[in-house]
Formats: C-alpha cells, sequence, structure tokens
C-alpha cells in the first residue's frame, strides 16, 4: 500500500456499503410500501434526505446555487426519481423486489443504446454482444412460462420497470452535460429535492396523499422508510462519492452487477420470493451482460457511471 493508498478496512467497509446496502433497498422498498403509498413514501423519502444534505452543505459554507442549477435538478429530478425511483416503487406493488432488481439493471444497456442513437459513442463488437445477451436475459425474465421454470412475471409491472430503467438512462446522459452546481453533493441534494416534491405531486394525482393515514403504518414500514433514507441515500452515498476518489471507477462500479444479486437474495431469504429456475437463469444472463458492458474499457457507461450516480445518491431509479 502507498502512502496515498486509503486504508485496506476503509476501502472494505465503503464496498460493503455500496453492495450490500444499495442492494438491499428493493427488499426495503417493498416493506415500505407495505402500508405506504408508493409515490408518498418516495416523495418524502428523498425530500428528507435531499433537505438534511442541503442544510447540512449550506451550513458548512457551500455556495448557494444558481436558479440555473435548480433547472437542472428539476429535469435530473425528473427524469430519475419521478419516472426512474417513481417507476419502481409502484411496479414492486406487483413484482417481487429481487426481479425489479435484474429488470433495472438494464440501465447500462439503454445508456449505450441511447448513447449510440444520439452520436455520443458507438459501442465495441464486445458491448453489443453485451446488449443482445442482456436483452435476452430480459426475455428469459418476463417471457411466456415455457420458457424457464416458475411462474410468469406481471407484465404490467415488469413493462413500468423497463420504462424507469428507460428514464434512469436518459436522465444519466442528460446530467453528463446538464449545468448543475459546481459542488456535486449539493447538486445530488438538489436532485433529490427536486425529483421529491414531483414525486408527492404525482401522490397528489394518484389520490394517495388524501388517503394517508399514519396509524395504518406498519412498525416495519417505518424502519424500511428510515432505512432507505438514512443508508439508501446517505450512508451509501457518501461510502460511493469515497470510493470514486479513492480507487478506479471501474472498481466503483462493480455495483452494478452486485446490487441485483444481493437484492435477489434478500429477497429469497426474508421475504420467500421466488427463486426459481427461470430467476437463476436470467439473473446469470443479466448480470453476465452489465459485466461485460460495465468493465468494457472506453464504453459509454463507463464515463457515465460518475454523474448518474452523483446525481441522486441512490442505486436504484
Amino acid at each position: 500500500m502507498t502512502a496515498h493508498s486509503p486504508p485496506k478496512t476503509r476501502l472494505v467497509a465503503a464496498f460493503a456499503a455500496v453492495y450490500l446496502i444499495w442492494g438491499s433497498t428493493y427488499l426495503a422498498i417493498r416493506f415500505a410500501i407495505d402500508t405506504m403509498p408508493p409515490f408518498t413514501m418516495a416523495g418524502v423519502r428523498f425530500i428528507t434526505a435531499g433537505g438534511v444534505l442541503y442544510v447540512c452543505l449550506r451550513a458548512r459554507g457551500v455556495a448557494r446555487p444558481a436558479p440555473h442549477h435548480w433547472r437542472s435538478a428539476l429535469v435530473i429530478g425528473a427524469l430519475m426519481l419521478l419516472g426512474g425511483n417513481g417507476g419502481v416503487v409502484w411496479a414492486e406493488q406487483f413484482v417481487a423486489s429481487g426481479i425489479a432488481a435484474l429488470l433495472v439493471t438494464t440501465v447500462p444497456f439503454w445508456v449505450v443504446l441511447l448513447a449510440w442513437v444520439t452520436g455520443r459513442g458507438r459501442p465495441s463488437v464486445l458491448v453489443v454482444v453485451g446488449l443482445l445477451v442482456g436483452f435476452c436475459g430480459v426475455f428469459l425474465l418476463v417471457g411466456p412460462e415455457r420458457v424457464a421454470g416458475g411462474a410468469r412475471v406481471d407484465p404490467v409491472g415488469a413493462l413500468v420497470l423497463v420504462l424507469a430503467a428507460f428514464a434512469w438512462a436518459v436522465g444519466s446522459l442528460y446530467s453528463r452535460e446538464a449545468q448543475q452546481a459546481p459542488s456535486q453533493p449539493l447538486a445530488t441534494a438538489m436532485s433529490m429535492l427536486a425529483g421529491g416534491v414531483l414525486l408527492l405531486l404525482a401522490a397528489t394525482v394518484a389520490g394517495e396523499l388524501s388517503a394517508v393515514d399514519l396509524t395504518d403504518i406498519s412498525p416495519r414500514s417505518w424502519v424500511a422508510f428510515w432505512y432507505l433514507v438514512v443508508f439508501g441515500a446517505l450512508v451509501a452515498f457518501s461510502a460511493y462519492i469515497w470510493l470514486m476518489r479513492s480507487t478506479t471507477p471501474a472498481r466503483a462500479a462493480t455495483y452494478a452487477y452486485v446490487n441485483p444479486v444481493v437484492a435477489v437474495v434478500l429477497g429469497w431469504i426474508l421475504a420467500a420470493e421466488p427463486l426459481n429456475p427461470r430467476v437463476v437463469i436470467a439473473a446469470g444472463v443479466i448480470v453476465g451482460a452489465v459485466a461485460l458492458i460495465v468493465t468494457e474499457p472506453g464504453t459509454v457507461y463507463r464515463r457515465a457511471v460518475r454523474q448518474r450516480r452523483a446525481a441522486t445518491g441512490s442505486s436504484a431509479p
């Protein structure tokens, strides 16, 4: 270890936080929305986490953002939190958390395809192979029952999750070029606040707010909610930002294919979610494709990973 290398124990702890905490947020979302309306839960979560982060940063002397920084935060919040995370929390009413994590893992596929279509980068042959293999994995997961063993995934929920991953990918590419606050943590807090407000607007339109009764919320949902706020949004985000400064982006990006495995296993152990041949085969195919895309040198996803994660401080849409 060189004089400038971080302590090994701290690296291990940071990777454990990113792998385990972000991988567990899908199950935490499922537990939270058991008795909390989905859009309301997500909106309050991001307003709380974003508000705490924003106040702490401003108190430490971080400069006040300009109005155009807020416009960028609003667009990012709309795409990545309202469209991305909002789609996930809604779909998890009908789709197991582990399967939701696998479908959301398709974000790198959409990032590469969108960058290709818009002229931001042409994928290599290996990345194209990864895309084809990855979408075959999605078909294995949500296709007809005869494709693999196990019950079919709810088609509407699966479609919403794929659209959520697409919205997250669009937000990822936008965040690379948007005029955000010079302080990346402050930009993150602003995106959380903007996305949280939009999610609460969606909750109002859906009639959730008028139906909220705090006495109906179970202790397990409250614990899951605060876990998402404190650990999912703040602790793991801080660990990831530190990793981006202390190790290579390629190593930090390994969360992309570790998180869905953690989500599937935790859902199976703690919530009795299915782990049948269909899920196992599809998980192997999708995670393998993501690993191929993420680790391929020069891929657009590798170049976008820093901006995408820093934009929201959340592992999952």
